[in-house]
């Protein structure tokens, strides 16, 4: 599914939640869901999951990705899903990536998170990931 088959392009937050300050992952995605064409905003550093929710309520993002390698996911996670529920946004897709062990993926999948990709995918998975949520998922 190519991105121009939708009215307007996929929009994705991609944030980095706490005081993880790697951000060199989350800037690749970031580089590749924009050449992808759909439009990314990117809110830096230090971010709480208020934060990240209220940016995504506002600028009405499709998307949600959480970059995480301080092994703080099965916190992070947990608190942006309750959020999106507590603001209605259950139909915004909550993803990320980074080092996730497979049976906290496992756990955070059974709470509504969308696939968690770990280092090494393949950016082009995650792109048409993306894109196929929201074609299945978001009227637009």
């Amino acid at each position: 599914m190519s991105e121009t088959q939708f009215n307007r392009p996929i929009r994705v937050l991609v944030a980095k939640v706490g005081l993880d300050g790697h951000d060199r992952g989350a800037r690749i995605i970031a580089t590749t869901l924009r050449d992808a064409g759909m439009e990314v905003i990117y809110t830096g550093l230090r971010q709480t999951p208020e934060m990240v929710v209220n940016t995504a309520l506002q600028e009405d993002v499709d998307a949600i990705g959480i970059s995480i390698l301080s092994g703080a996911h099965m916190t992070v996670f947990p608190k942006v899903m309750a959020l999106i529920k507590e603001k209605k946004m259950d139909d915004v897709l909550l993803t990320g990536g980074g080092i996730i062990p497979a049976d906290d993926m496992a756990e955070l999948k059974k709470i509504g998170v969308g696939e968690l990709f770990p280092p090494g995918t393949s950016t082009a998975d995650i792109v048409t990931y993306i894109t196929n949520w929201v074609h299945q998922n978001r009227n637009f």
